[in-house]
């Protein structure tokens, strides 16, 4: 089987790791693997694992070049004559609409999020087959496309179990990071993401507050990165820390690439997103390392999250539960990785991905 996957960019991200994840293991299983995306960071990787990487303006949305683009992807199509095209972003779903007429190969179209509805979304929901990553995006499309049902199959974003296991976790790193940010005797709770008002950090710092009236020695991280458009917005949560009375009780962590190590030394994770999550992979990565996690009442985190067993939920901005949930969680024992392993393994979303196509080629 030849393998066509085709995303705007390969830079990093949840859509990103999944095809590069995707490429490496349709080697494995000796699968000829090719990914066409506009450049960026991880582009190498393909090719390190096995696959082969094509370097392709599918990004822009210029409409002046796109059929000077279309004509060239076609050809590349004709040259590659894979038995399934696999788009995963709405530009290059569109310009392989185009390329592939009269060529009529199969395609298949994963929705990652809850994209804007209308004309330029709906072509997500034209190809052969439609994969959704949670159940709340296939409610969604349903909802606003009408989407049959025997079209759509639910393949959750899958989880690197070698990557995120317990066992395989650098205590080096984990000894010098507490260290460092003296974490010794201290009640961690992280959140991870990049700075952003739509992970609500304003909500999960006023939190703490609430949490430290009853765990003195709480420290919560906040880790990810901040681009230079969303200083204002760091600085305006660093205000909220000093009117709060919390700079020894929060860390901006920046950037970390240890994240399984940063899942395992917290007692507690937390979501606190104001948009649904279409998957929500940090909250299965931290289940996975056997932490609890607090998340916000909607979107594909619903799918992972057992009440009362591995987590709860809170109500979007309502930092009373969201200190009561956290405190409630101290209580939560349980086995995280049997769990991810049994429901949202990377080998289970590539044996679901490849039924998919095999089901589309029989068509």
């Amino acid at each position: 089987m030849r393998i066509v996957q085709l995303l705007p960019e390969l830079n990093e991200g949840g859509v990103e790791r999944g095809v590069v994840e995707l490429n490496r293991e349709y080697v494995k299983l000796e699968i000829e693997s090719y990914v066409i995306s506009a450049g960026g960071k991880l582009e190498n990787q393909i090719n390190i694992d096995g696959g082969k990487y094509i370097k392709f303006d599918v990004c822009s949305k210029n409409i002046f070049t796109a059929f000077s683009r279309v004509s060239a992807l076609k050809k590349i199509l004709k040259e590659l004559k894979p038995d399934i095209i696999h788009v995963r972003s709405r530009v290059p779903a569109w310009l392989v609409h185009f390329a592939n007429k009269n060529l009529n190969i199969k395609v298949v179209s994963t929705v990652h999020g809850f994209n804007s509805v209308g004309f330029y979304s709906s072509i997500m929901q034209k190809s052969d087959a439609v994969i959704c990553v949670s159940n709340s995006i296939k409610e969604y499309i349903q909802k606003h496309y009408q989407t049959p049902e025997n079209k759509i199959t639910v393949i959750p974003r899958g989880i690197d179990l070698e990557l995120f296991n317990p066992k395989n976790i650098s205590n080096d790193f984990i000894n010098s990071f507490k260290k460092e940010n003296h974490l010794g005797d201290k009640f961690i709770i992280s959140s991870v993401g990049r700075v952003t008002q739509l992970k609500d950090y304003e909500t999960f710092i006023k939190a703490i507050s609430l949490v430290k009236k009853e765990i003195p020695n709480v420290v919560a991280l906040i880790v990810g990165g901040v681009r230079s458009d969303k200083q204002d917005y760091l600085n305006s949560l660093k205000k909220l820390v000093n009117e709060l009375n919390l700079e020894e009780n929060i860390i901006f962590t920046g950037s970390q690439s240890k994240i399984a190590e940063i899942y395992a030394l917290s007692n507690v994770v937390v979501s606190s997103s104001k948009k649904p999550e279409s998957f929500g992979r940090a909250v299965a990565e931290s289940i996975a390392m056997n932490t609890p996690v607090i998340a916000t009442n909607h979107g594909g985190v619903k799918d992972i999250i057992i009440e009362n067993e591995n987590g709860f939920f809170f109500e979007v901005g309502d930092e009373k539960e969201l200190s009561d949930n956290i405190l409630k969680s101290r209580d939560l024992k349980f086995d995280g990785y049997n769990y991810i392993s049994s429901n949202f393994s990377l080998g289970n979303m590539v044996n679901r991905t490849i039924e998919v196509y095999k089901k589309v080629l029989e068509l």
